[in-house]
């Protein structure tokens, strides 16, 4: 794992992600140009003077899975939105999978630069005790939604020394989480720490406990795993990395559960 790879961290993040940044209103109006054109349906589930929340749903028609991807909750994670750009604009998607997409959680956030929006809140730790017009909005728009085969929420974090996978499978479902680190490391270096963000790791992968008393402020995976699906992967590319690199992982660790799930 990683053999061969020489890239080298950037060096840039002292305290917070200090990186390249993203003209997110730009990458949004591409995502939803590629979106309607390719025939995606468009959501619109909340809008203010700020912002437009936008959702996304591609129907293969006889669908055997239903996979939900998200990302742009923390406004200082570029590569989640710029992944999600490429793989429409691709529009490489497996026969029978349906997919629903929300390419930007936190708009507000990606002008500052920072994780959280214009109000200062996390809306990460929103899912449970919903106070942000985002969250209850994005909360609304997922209840009329089915349940999901997997969900997919991709992220970035500054002090990663690589990438890594958080799996929620409460069920013990077959596991794609390896697949996914083996897939990536041919591409970008896996954060092999025996501790990522305080919780153990092993070869890129942290399983936390499913149990959702265990987290008293629920991230979005939480919520999902609660009411909406029982396999769960949280992307997190290493955001001290160039950005073509961690697009790229984050975009292999997609097509990786496409691919499995597509079987």
């Amino acid at each position: 794992m990683n053999a061969g790879l020489s890239i080298e961290r950037l060096r840039k993040n002292v305290g917070r992600y200090c990186g390249q940044t993203i003209e997110i209103r730009e990458v949004l109006n591409e995502i939803q140009a590629a979106a309607l054109k390719q025939g995606w349906r468009q959501d619109c589930f909340l809008k203010s003077e700020e912002f437009c929340l936008l959702a996304y749903h591609r129907s293969s028609g006889q669908p055997r899975k239903r996979v939900y991807i998200s990302t742009g909750i923390h406004g200082d994670e570029p590569a989640g939105p710029l992944t999600v750009r490429e793989l429409v604009e691709k529009n490489e998607w497996p026969e029978g999978v349906d997919v629903w997409l929300c390419p930007c959680l936190n708009p507000t956030g990606f002008p500052l630069n920072r994780r959280e929006n214009i109000r200062g809140v996390d809306l990460n730790r929103q899912y449970l005790h919903r106070e942000a017009e985002e969250t209850q909005a994005h909360v609304l728009w997922l209840e009329q939604q089915p349940r999901f085969d997997v969900v997919l929420c991709l992220h970035e974090d500054w002090e990663a020394h690589g990438f890594y996978v958080y799996e929620l499978n409460p069920d013990n479902q077959p596991s794609f989480a390896e697949e996914i680190v083996r897939r990536v490391s041919e591409i970008c270096p896996i954060d092999l720490s025996s501790e990522i963000e305080g919780r153990p790791a092993h070869a890129g992968i942290i399983r936390p406990s499913p149990d959702p008393k265990s987290r008293p402020q629920w991230p979005e995976a939480f919520y999902l795993l609660a009411h909406k699906t029982r396999l769960s992967y949280t992307l997190e590319a290493p955001s001290d990395f160039p950005m073509s690199v961690r697009v790229a992982a984050l975009k292999t660790g997609v097509r990786t559960v496409l691919e499995m799930i597509s079987k």
